[in-house]
């Protein structure tokens, strides 16, 4: 792991003074993490779970595969998972890791790494993010036909459609955050669309929840924001210039530590929350 430099540093756009919310560098990877899309805090067990595409995003080639970290961005196995495709968001429960691939989700023993099985979701194109409720049941953005699928009791249904751009997806208690495209929705058990934020330059990618109703939201591109619970959003980041994305993030919320896969640029860069 190399050390914070110049380089790293300037990763950070802060807009001066008048922004409340800012991220500050940490620490970052050697550049050995190939293709990283989104990184999946275990903090119970301290390891970090980062997906690896590792060839073409949405290709099928089996080069892709997920690699663990632990917490202070030592890669403690670079090929834990192998033999995936091009995968992307990441759930857990009970032991079980749950990763977007494709038109399937693969279900791994987080023990043994041995992937369990692969539940192909018809009508399904682009698989992109994974959030998991308190009882298990785990909901999945398909970007290719704007629909979220859920997946419960070994069978996957239509959950949501109609939602363009979708990504991101966070659940929190009975309510499910989603983003599509540049706003950011949260429904509940009726399924009804609310918007919490809109105005993200870019469509939304990463999504994690601070407290107290608040939100980091990371866009592809290379933008950072944080998002209040009366839906004013500040920029934190904008790496765009330089080329630098910031994919599906991680968040640590004991240590406010946020985890940012740099895609292209095959690192995970950390960053603490500081106001």
């Amino acid at each position: 792991m190399k050390p914070i430099l110049t380089a790293l540093l300037t990763f950070a756009v802060f807009t001066a003074s008048a922004q409340k919310h800012r991220l500050t560098p940490v620490w970052e990877t050697d550049t050995v993490l190939k293709t990283p899309e989104s990184v999946l805090p275990d903090l119970k067990n301290g390891i970090l779970y980062v997906s690896l595409i590792d060839g073409e995003p949405w290709g099928k080639d089996e080069k892709g595969g997920i690699a663990k970290l632990d917490l202070n961005g030592k890669i403690t196995d670079a090929s834990w998972v192998t033999g995936l495709n091009a995968p992307k968001g990441m759930g857990l429960h009970n032991g079980k890791l749950y990763a977007a691939d494709l038109n399937q989700v693969v279900v791994i023993n987080t023990k043994t790494g041995k992937v369990e099985m692969k539940l192909t979701i018809e009508g399904a194109e682009k698989l992109n993010d994974i959030t998991v409720d308190d009882q298990g049941a785990v909901y999945i953005s398909d970007s290719g036909t704007g629909k979220v699928f859920l997946f419960e009791n070994g069978r996957a249904s239509l959950y949501m459609d109609n939602l363009k751009g979708v990504n991101g997806l966070k659940a929190i208690g009975s309510d499910l955050y989603i983003m599509a495209g540049p706003v950011l929705y949260k429904s509940g058990k009726s399924k009804q669309k609310i918007k919490v934020a809109d105005g993200f330059a870019l469509g939304g990618d990463g999504l994690e929840p601070v407290g107290n109703g608040d939100f980091i939201v990371s866009c592809w591109g290379g933008l950072i924001y944080y998002v209040k619970a009366d839906g004013k959003i500040e920029l934190m980041i904008d790496s765009r210039e330089k080329k630098i994305n910031t994919a599906d993030i991680g968040y640590n919320p004991d240590a406010r530590i946020v985890y940012v896969p740099t895609f292209f640029k095959n690192t995970v860069a950390a960053y603490k929350l500081e106001q």
